[in-house]
């Protein structure tokens, strides 16, 4: 049976890390979201009226890591030495990549994954008129595939 770090007694908390060691640790994360041709046309082409999309989704993503202990309520607030949010078109989607380094006594996964989910949340609202169709649905826009696609500990 799988042990589960942050629940003790039925109650959640926060895992004690005080007696691990400090060491470098990195995670990269993914996903993907799909987009209308024209949407994403617009984007390539820099002409979506709410502004750069891409470069607005790297800042997001790169407050969101900085800030995943605030709403993700069992992460340990955790010193980051660097974040790289990066974009790569796909066929009808665009695909973040977010990775993030730091050394310390636990990992960053979930910084990671906040990262990707808030970039691509940040790429949805930044077009979210577009994808609209006449009744107001989203029949094409899909946030897929989040996770985790690598993590690596010590050097």
């Amino acid at each position: 049976m799988p042990k589960f770090t942050h629940i003790e007694n039925d109650r959640a908390q926060m895992v004690d890390i005080s007696g691990k060691g400090e060491v470098v640790r990195e995670a990269t994360a993914a996903g993907k979201i799909f987009l209308r041709p024209e949407t994403l046309k617009a984007i390539r082409e820099g002409t979506v009226v709410k502004g750069n999309v891409l470069a607005t989704a790297r800042v997001a993503a790169t407050l969101a890591v900085k800030n995943t202990a605030s709403i993700i309520p069992m992460c340990h607030p955790i010193p980051i030495s660097s974040i790289s949010v990066d974009f790569t078109d796909g066929d009808g989607y665009i695909e973040a990549v977010v990775v993030v380094k730091m050394t310390g006594r636990t990992g960053v996964e979930m910084e990671a994954l906040t990262g990707v989910s808030v970039a691509l949340l940040t790429v949805w609202d930044m077009v979210k008129s577009a994808e609209k169709d006449s009744a107001g649905q989203y029949p094409v826009t899909a946030i897929t595939d989040i996770r985790v696609v690598e993590k690596k500990k010590g050097k």
